[in-house]
């Protein structure tokens, strides 16, 4: 039933999309003749109305084209390999030299990889990137199986073999915790393509430390009434019809009843940009939110095993994490070089929360070690914008060069 009236809510989102474009089209012969207020202000409500809703479908990444040197490089997305629920993407470049592989491993909670298109664009200029770009499992059939935390642990190891020996592993936000339970896996088995370095960005690896409102709400109460109250099944217009999952409407949800003045006053900043003509302000706000709600569904025992092992018992950050039955040692990693990045104001990561893995990875020597602490930055600064840019991303650069 919550499925249900999402999906009622979500036609008439249709239907007020649907009269806004009406609204529009007939206000633009009064814009074109001149006319001031009242007229740009239904203008504005009239675009307004055709935001209304979230989507499902992924957006687009955007990236036909990187600068690299003095010549601008094209860029073509290869799919290089595909599972149900998830695909490896390389951005490739028409480039003779090569450069450090990179695997960006993007967050399976709530939003496509496009999220991270910011964090790909920067990497491209001096790095051959991929990234994990997951699907929305209210498309995945339910006859392709179940998907969990470990299978999200054994899809990084397998895409890591498929790039090959001497890649490099960024992780954004919360896969940093899969993503070190990877390393160490391939650690333990010997395998060659574990990754020659591994940068963990924002990532919760240490919930106990300096709690934020998301922590606190993760262990609040016991997991049986997350999976009573949160968990839905997907309808039967869908190609996953009959899947539990937990939707991503609903994570969306509750980051912005956490922000939820600053959502509210950036809406009413694009309602006047688009009233007064302030097309490039305009554009910035809708980029966003355009990227914001476009959501997708989480696999119900991937999102319930999360909330459960990284955020309600911290398993990895006691030794006690396992993968597949066996214990997962992350003293085992000895060649992968780790970097820690935090963002000083992140209220979703605390300060303290990514670096724990420093004390973790008691196998690597101090010199294979780095942490960076980003001042003046929130979650998404660490990730994306021009402290990114300016500042973080070349100490990532130059930590991945030395590893290379």
């Amino acid at each position: 039933m919550l499925y249900d009236a999402f999906e009622v809510q979500s036609d008439i989102a249709n239907a007020t999309r649907a009269w806004g474009r009406v609204l529009h089209d007939g206000t633009t012969p009064w814009l074109r003749a001149g006319y001031g207020a009242p007229a740009t202000w239904i203008s504005a409500a009239a675009r307004m109305m055709m935001r209304a809703g979230l989507t499902h479908a992924r957006p687009s990444y955007g990236i036909d084209a990187v600068r690299i040197g003095n010549r601008e490089a094209p860029v073509t997305e290869e799919p290089v390999l595909s599972t149900p629920f998830g695909t490896l993407l390389r951005f490739r470049k028409d480039l003779v030299t090569e450069q450090p592989r990179v695997l960006v491993v993007a967050p399976l909670s709530g939003h496509f990889g496009t999220l991270l298109r910011g964090t790909v664009r920067t990497l491209l200029a001096d790095h051959d990137v991929y990234i994990t770009d997951w699907h929305n499992a209210r498309d995945v059939p339910l006859s392709a199986g179940r998907f969990g935390f470990d299978d999200y642990v054994a899809h990084l190891v397998q895409f890591l073999e498929t790039i090959g020996e001497g890649a490099h592993v960024v992780a954004v936000c919360q896969p940093c915790v899969q993503a070190l339970a990877a390393a160490a896996v391939m650690a333990e088995s010997r395998n060659a393509a574990h990754p020659a370095s591994m940068t963990l960005m924002a990532g919760p690896v240490d919930t106990r430390i300096n709690p934020t409102k998301v922590n606190e709400l993760a262990t609040s109460r016991p997991i049986d009434w997350f999976e009573r109250n949160l968990i839905a099944t997907v309808p039967h217009r869908h190609a996953g019809a009959g899947r539990r999952v937990y939707p991503g409407f609903m994570q969306v949800g509750a980051f912005m009843s956490m922000n939820a003045a600053r959502h509210m006053h950036g809406h009413l900043d694009l309602y006047w940009h688009l009233a007064d003509g302030e097309a490039g302000k305009a554009a910035q706000i809708e980029t966003f939110y355009d990227e914001y709600f476009a959501v997708l569904d989480l696999a119900a025992e991937f999102y319930l095993e999360t909330v459960k092992t990284v955020f309600q018992d911290a398993t990895l950050a006691q030794n006690k994490l396992t993968f597949r039955g066996n214990p997962v040692d992350t003293r085992a990693i000895r060649r992968t070089a780790l970097m820690t990045v935090e963002g000083e104001r992140d209220d979703i990561c605390a300060v303290g929360q990514t670096v724990a893995a420093h004390d973790l990875c008691t196998g690597l020597k101090p010199f294979r070690k780095r942490h960076h602490l980003q001042a003046g930055v929130g979650h998404y600064g660490v990730f994306s914008g021009r402290k990114w840019e300016g500042q973080t991303y070349p100490l990532v650069r130059s930590f991945i060069q030395a590893n290379a």
